[in-house]
């Protein structure tokens, strides 16, 4: 690690020859990157991967636990999941307040790779322990969306408006590629080894993890003029010849309440907020079913995780694919109206098309589209939307849209799904119902691509 860390102003002053210019022309293939960018690109590509590669190879043991627990407990514990994360947030914000970035990074990965740890003894100790199962289905579902924000947050800070664009498409795809490891590591690993042996490996990948936002922060440290700072950054920001760290390394100060004021204030961010409101209820209308069908189909607790894996591993390679090839271009070209309607059209069609045939296949279709459209325009088109916001809000603001919005969401959602249920509504009608929702983000995606392609914000 420390190697890394001394290596890493290196690479990052070599702009035309050398490994940066290699890693450039390499580069160069999939994406429109500088020379000067490859080295910090590589590094934040390197990063993602880590993160949802350890995450995606731990999900499959949740969505195992979901179907052991039940729908109905599973939409119990939603609410756990949205009261944890409104706590969450404001503990975050305070956080980022108080302690410079450089060191609350590395800690976040560190604390998530001792959790896991210490779930694998308890799980040892008493592997059918009801409690330790709902702790880490409601942990693991807060944490999931917290790393992904913390991670484009702080991308957010680092490349501008113009980057995130031709960039974050790429980058993304570095999560993507982690995503198709980690469930093809616990096809490999849950046989021989367990659930144990699983969450093993993704406290293992958290590690890296903090290997790699380590040399992220020295890259981004010792030359942070490496490329145009974002429009938010005042100049003062800059560091000053033989400074030790950029003066934007600093806490950022203010009330860790900050970002709920700032979205209530703000019909921008209001409307960022209803975009992630609608996908995360065309997301739960699509889980329950998912477990519905799942659990019917496939008895053995074993295969389920297997299915699970399979899906995951399809999503991951039809997702790199489109995020190296087509992402970025599609926003540079086609603008992000065309990022954040892509996917809320196509699943108008998949619920039209559950409505007509509820089957396993079907439902398997409709969530391969919808998580490969997800990961590959939506989720990069939606974190490209804060790019041109003041630091405090891409940290305090969006998390608290990432996190809290999004699972007081899931959480409505679960129970409208569990009320329906109750009237007797079968299946079509509430595959009917999804794909009215699906219509109304859609239009949502439309308003909100079009003003920032229009420059407002």
């Amino acid at each position: 690690m420390h190697c890394l860390l001394v290596c890493a102003p290196m690479v990052a002053n070599e702009t035309g020859s050398g490994l940066a210019g290699s890693m450039s022309r390499v580069l160069a293939r999939f994406v429109r990157v500088e020379p000067r960018e490859a080295a910090i690109v590589t590094v934040a590509f390197l990063l993602f991967f880590f993160v949802l590669g350890s995450y995606f190879a731990v999900r499959p043991v949740r969505e195992t636990i979901a179907t052991i627990l039940g729908r109905q407990r599973v939409a119990d514990l939603w609410l756990y999941t949205a009261g944890f994360a409104l706590l969450i947030v404001p503990v975050y914000g305070w956080l980022v307040a108080r302690i410079r970035r450089s060191l609350l990074l590395p800690c976040i990965y560190g604390v998530v790779a001792i959790t896991l740890a210490v779930i694998v003894v308890l799980l040892s100790q008493t592997p059918d322990s009801e409690p330790v199962g709902v702790f880490f289905y409601v942990w693991i579902s807060v944490l999931n969306l917290m790393l992904v924000s913390v991670f484009w947050s702080f991308l957010l800070e680092v490349f501008s408006s113009e980057q995130s664009r031709r960039l974050f498409g790429f980058i993304a795809a570095g999560g993507t590629l982690g995503a198709l490891v980690g469930p093809l590591t616990t096809r490999l690993v849950v046989g021989p080894f367990g659930t144990a042996g699983v969450l093993y490996i993704g406290a293992a990948g958290f590690l890296g993890a903090i290997v790699c936002q380590r040399v992220l922060l020295r890259l981004w440290s010792s030359r942070p003029v490496w490329s145009p700072l974002p429009e938010a950054v005042p100049a003062a920001a800059v560091a000053t010849p033989g400074s030790t760290r950029p003066q934007r390394d600093r806490s950022l100060g203010g009330n860790p309440f900050a970002g709920i004021i700032t979205v209530l204030e703000s019909r921008y961010l209001l409307g960022i907020a209803l975009f992630v409101v609608l996908l995360s209820l065309v997301n739960t209308f699509l889980y329950f079913e998912q477990l519905r069908i799942v659990e019917e189909s496939f008895p053995e607790i074993t295969r389920r995780t297997e299915v699970f894996a399979n899906i995951d591993i399809l999503v991951q390679a039809l997702t790199i694919l489109s995020q190296v090839f087509l992402t970025g271009r599609i926003a540079m070209r086609l603008g992000l109206r065309t990022l954040l309607t892509i996917v809320p059209v196509a699943m108008v069609c998949g619920f039209l098309l559950l409505a007509a045939s509820n089957v396993f296949a079907v439902i398997a279709l409709a969530l391969v589209i919808r998580r490969w459209g997800e990961y590959a325009f939506v989720r990069p088109g939606r974190e490209m939307l804060f790019s041109r916001l003041d630091t405090e809000a891409k940290y305090k603001a969006k998390s608290f849209i990432d996190v809290p919005v999004y699972r007081l969401a899931d959480y409505a959602g679960a129970q409208a799904k569990v009320a329906i249920e109750a009237l007797g509504t079968s299946p079509v009608a509430v595959a009917l119902v999804g794909a009215g929702v699906g219509a109304a983000w859609a239009l949502n995606g439309w308003l909100l691509g079009r003003r920032y392609d229009q420059g407002a914000s």
